[in-house]
């Protein structure tokens, strides 16, 4: 099982750098809710056992049951669609012993593996209409069942891992570029088609969430007030920060004006407690995750490694980059939540359970490639 393994190259920093950012991220959970920590800390054990099994697991083996995953991710979408506990108008979650259980987290794990699996099977024809056209048919089922949760910002960034597992797995740059000459143009006209009062794809929240990003002033009250507050929290820190855990009577979070303090806007936490140097350090942290990801594809074995690796990379960079753009007024409030950091046990040991695949990549990448020089 371990024969093409190269132990001395398990990724420890990866690790090291897994269980810094989420420990800093229970430190302010506790700052912002201290009832959620306990089971953060559930998650966190949990998901760095997950990781360390998965890790020596042969992800060449899990791709073989593609298939499989594939239809548990559907299934595992259909299930919570009819099943499933509802909360804040969203059906989304299994009740299980207490603790909620968010599919969806999982399915961008699960849905990584299956076209790892697909690509690397058809990698000598993906470029071609019938491929291309598979990969587009496969994933409108996962995104149609979380849009209808409705989850549009999960469903944003399903189609952004797709986007990111195909450009990893080599499709062709005319195609991106016809995709993109295409794609932008079209978006721009469907959202201000969407933005019509008398059209009800798109839930009236979410016109609401774009008008306040374009009007902020206007909704101020309203719509666009947890992102001002956010922003404030984040400028009253500074450079060093108010102090975590702080009893200052001028604090934002203090006075309870952090909407989701304890998940997706837990940045602005960050923000206020520990200024402008704590929000470096977790950006940092985040960063160097997505880096060690992307340079573990690049001495992948095969591309079904890069796809896992590249994929995870993009996963943690893209949705950290929405969460903070959201917290910072940036882009329209998402309700994604910042990885390793933000409060939620599927989200966590989900992207536990990635970590430890891109490790399994990482061990068994060639012993030439590894000794090239690269960091």
């Amino acid at each position: 099982m371990f024969e093409n393994y190269h132990f001395k190259k398990y990724d420890f920093l990866l690790v090291i750098f897994c269980i810094a950012i989420t420990s800093i991220g229970i430190v302010f959970i506790k700052s912002a809710d201290e009832s959620y920590v306990r089971h953060q800390q559930e998650g966190f054990v949990l998901g760095l056992v997950l990781m360390i099994i998965v890790s020596f697991i042969s992800y060449s083996f899990v791709l073989k049951f593609y298939w499989l995953i594939y239809a548990v991710s559907i299934a595992l979408l259909i299930a919570v669609k009819l099943f499933g506990d509802s909360g804040g108008g969203a059906q989304r979650w299994f009740e299980i012993g207490g603790i909620r259980f968010q599919p969806s987290e999982l399915v961008k794990i699960l849905l990584i593996l299956f076209y790892a699996a697909f690509i690397m099977k058809h990698k000598e024809n993906l470029n071609t209409v019938r491929i291309i056209v598979s990969c587009v048919v496969l994933i409108i089922p996962p995104i149609y069942l979380i849009f209808k949760q409705p989850d549009l910002s999960t469903t944003i960034m399903i189609v952004a891992i797709f986007a990111v597992v195909m450009f990893i797995g080599g499709v062709s740059w005319k195609i991106i570029a016809g995709a993109v000459l295409i794609g932008v143009p079209s978006f721009v006209l469907a959202l201000r088609y969407l933005m019509r009062d008398d059209v009800h794809i798109i839930e009236d929240y979410h016109k609401g969430r774009i008008l306040a990003w374009l009007y902020p002033d206007e909704y101020a009250i309203s719509e666009a007030y947890q992102t001002l507050n956010a922003m404030t929290a984040i400028g009253s820190g500074q450079l060093s920060g108010k102090g975590i855990n702080n009893n200052v009577v001028a604090s934002v979070k203090n006075g309870n004006f952090i909407s989701a303090a304890h998940t997706d806007f837990i940045f602005a936490v960050i923000g206020e407690e520990m200024g402008f140097v704590g929000c470096c350090v977790v950006i940092g942290l985040l960063f160097m995750i997505a880096i060690l990801c992307i340079l573990t594809a690049r001495r992948a074995k095969d591309v079904a490694g890069q796809i896992i690796a590249g994929g995870m990379g993009g996963l943690i960079g893209i949705q950290t980059f929405i969460n903070i753009g959201v917290v910072t007024g940036l882009l329209p409030n998402t309700g994604l939540t910042l990885p390793f950091v933000s409060y939620g046990l599927t989200s966590l040991v989900s992207l536990f359970i990635g970590m430890g695949f891109v490790i399994n990549v990482k061990l068994q990448s060639p012993e030439s490639i590894y000794f090239e020089g690269e960091f």
